[in-house]
């Protein structure tokens, strides 16, 4: 089973640190993933640009594009990780090891319905 692990966070927060800050705990987040990497349970990970530039399609047929994310919540997505385990257990694992170098971040777990496997992670036989 695939799980996307969902990265929440104050977004005002993360745009309040400074580039060396910011580049810290990219470095610390990279080297927690190095060993999930390594036991071929960790795909593509990705860290989206500010919620300002972001924008929501709505409604039957066409539907409308409307400026902004219209989050329900003071925290707003701003990446992801893309893992491949078991259980929801071993998912929930991977977050938390995730969240020791960030532990203001905020994770959501949840099964993917559709993927569209890249450089064979998570590619099942046809």
């Amino acid at each position: 089973m695939l799980y996307a692990i969902l990265a929440y966070h104050v977004e005002d927060e993360i745009l309040s640190w400074t580039p060396e800050q910011d580049a810290a705990v990219v470095a610390k987040v990279i080297e927690v993933q190095a060993p999930l990497r390594a036991s071929g349970h960790f795909g593509p990970a990705a860290r989206l640009d500010g919620t300002r530039k972001a924008h929501t399609l709505r409604g039957p047929g066409a539907g409308v594009v409307l400026d902004g994310p219209f989050t329900e919540t003071k925290e707003q997505l701003l990446g992801f990780h893309l893992v491949d385990y078991d259980t929801d257990e071993e998912a929930i694992s991977a977050a938390r090891t995730l969240r020791q170098v960030n532990p203001t971040a905020v994770y959501e777990i949840r099964p993917v319905k559709l993927y569209v496997p890249a450089d064979g992670f998570g590619a099942t036989p046809g």
